[in-house]
Formats: C-alpha cells, sequence, structure tokens
C-alpha cells in the first residue's frame, strides 16, 4: 500500500509543481506516448538480451511482491517457531524413527497440516524436511550442518535476488536510452531548422520530454521498485535463518524450547513474538 502511495506521491508531486510554477502539460501529453513506448519499450527489450523469459517473469512477479510486502507476517514467524518446536521435540524424545514419518511425507503429517501455509511453501518445508533428513542420517555435527544450510540459503537467496538486480539494471538504464530518445529529437529538429522559432521551440521541447522521461522512471519509479524488492527479500530470508538456528542449537544438544528461544531471537524485531506469547503457542500446540 505504501509502495503505491509513494508512486503516486512521485508523480504528483512532480506534475503538480511543474504546472503551479505555470507549466503546460500540452507539450508533455503530446509527446510523452511515443518517447515513453520508445524508452520503456526498448528498455524491456534489452532484458530479452540480459534476461531469458523466466527471468523476465520473475521481474513481473518481483513487482507484484512490492504491492503485496513481505510474504511472511508476525504469526507466520510464531507458526514457524511452534512447528520447529514440535519437530525437534519428537526427534529428542522418541527418536528419529518416529520423525521420519513427518519429514518423508510432510503433506500426510498432522504436525506440518497445523501450519498450512507453510507448509505449502515449496521452499521452506523442503529445506527443513531436508536437514532434518540428513540428522536421520547420522549428520550430527553442528558445524557441517550449519554449513551445508548456509549454503543452501546462499543459492536460495541469491536466486531470490535476480529480479531485484535485473529491476536496478533496467534503472540504471534508464537514463541513457532518454537521452538517446532526446538526442533523436534534436536530429528530428535539426532537419527542420528553417521553421520558425516557435516550431522549433515545440519541437525541441518534445525532445527533451525523452530525457525528462528516461530519469524520472529511473529515480522516480523503477528503481525505488528495485530498492524496495530487494528489502523484501532481506526481510523475507529471516525466515530461513531461524531455521538454521533452532536446528543448529537442537544439534548442539538445547531442550526443544531452548532451541526455539534461541531461534525467537532471530526474528525481526517489529515481527517477534514475546516470550509469553511463544510460550502459550508452544503450549497450544503441545495440546493439539
Amino acid at each position: 500500500m505504501f509502495s503505491i502511495i509513494g508512486l503516486v506521491g512521485v508523480l504528483v508531486i512532480v506534475f503538480g509543481i511543474f504546472l503551479v510554477e505555470g507549466g503546460s502539460m500540452e507539450v508533455l501529453a503530446e509527446a510523452a506516448p511515443m518517447e515513453f513506448a520508445m524508452i520503456f519499450g526498448s528498455a524491456v527489450a534489452a532484458q530479452l538480451v540480459a534476461n531469458d523469459l523466466s527471468g523476465l517473469m520473475k521481474m513481473g512477479g518481483g513487482v507484484m511482491t512490492v504491492m503485496s510486502g513481505p510474504k511472511w507476517k508476525k504469526q507466520d514467524y510464531q507458526d514457524l517457531l511452534a512447528l520447529l518446536f514440535q519437530l525437534t521435540k519428537l526427534m529428542k524424545t522418541k527418536g528419529v524413527v518416529a520423525l521420519e514419518a513427518h519429514i518423508e511425507k510432510p503433506e500426510e503429517s498432522a504436525i506440518f497440516q497445523r501450519y498450512p501455509k507453510i507448509l505449502k511453501d515449496h521452499h521452506v518445508t523442503p529445506f527443513i524436511c531436508d536437514t532434518l533428513r540428513m540428522m536421520t542420517m547420522n549428520l550430527d555435527d553442528p558445524h557441517q550442518v550449519e554449513d551445508a544450510m548456509e549454503k543452501q540459503l546462499e543459492k536460495h537467496h541469491h536466486e531470490a535476488q535476480h529480479p531485484a538486480h535485473a529491476l536496478q539494471n533496467m534503472a540504471d538504464s534508464l537514463p541513457a536510452l532518454g537521452i538517446v530518445a532526446a538526442v533523436l529529437g534534436i536530429v528530428k529538429t535539426m532537419g527542420h531548422i528553417n521553421e520558425p522559432p516557435e516550431v522549433l521551440g515545440l519541437m525541441i521541447g518534445k525532445a527533451l520530454v525523452g530525457t525528462f522521461l528516461g530519469v524520472l522512471l529511473a529515480y522516480g519509479i523503477v528503481g525505488p521498485l528495485a530498492s524496495r524488492l530487494g528489502g523484501i527479500i532481506d526481510h523475507d530470508a529471516q525466515f530461513y535463518r531461524i531455521i538454521r538456528d533452532v536446528l543448529v542449537a537442537h544439534l548442539h544438544g538445547n531442550a526443544a524450547q531452548v532451541s526455539v528461544e534461541i531461534g525467537r531471537g532471530s526474528v525481526p524485531s517489529e515481527l517477534q513474538p514475546s516470550f509469553a506469547q511463544l510460550e502459550e503457542a508452544l503450549a497450544a500446540a503441545t495440546e493439539g
């Protein structure tokens, strides 16, 4: 919501002050459609060179992510800690045999089914299950497990950041493409050098619209979208780091409740459940 408000605010402020200072929208309205088509169209076409179709689709999905905000909310972090509590407690009290049924087919697990949003995520659930599966195969060195998890996190984060990087590359190209459009407008103007000053002035004004649009799109719209998308991806990545922290703490021999308390410390401050809230959630999970 705030992203939409911000984008609208940029346009209102720029064009509003332009009008207040006595500017006319006539030249902009006449030149902008074709200039926009040239600049933005060529920027998108350039992305076809830099990305495949999948990359372009992820860019589109990235813009939608900016509009919707971070995926994981406060309740999701609490649910994650409760899920990890149940899994680590089961592993510690009943052993790996009791755990295997839950990690081999999580969609049929009574524990996972309590948290449908986590269960449906095609990154989080496999990450949890694959790590626990390594533990059941006698890989119980906390440092080795942490290293393996960290490599997976780095890979996932690198792939997740691709749309943000692509959008930033587009933003970086827009001012230069705006200059290209402006130069072509000047070239067109020079072909009518014998026209009276008022005609030449109008043609030059239209040419400069290209530079204006390129800079506005880059620094007022696409650049901020890329920056916000990168921030959301970084924010959501903390969800995975909590999984790492809890499972590594478990391998160090901590009780399940201590392990999830360590994980709670990694939850972003504004979304972090209190100690009492987590205690209540764990009690409810155990009773269920």
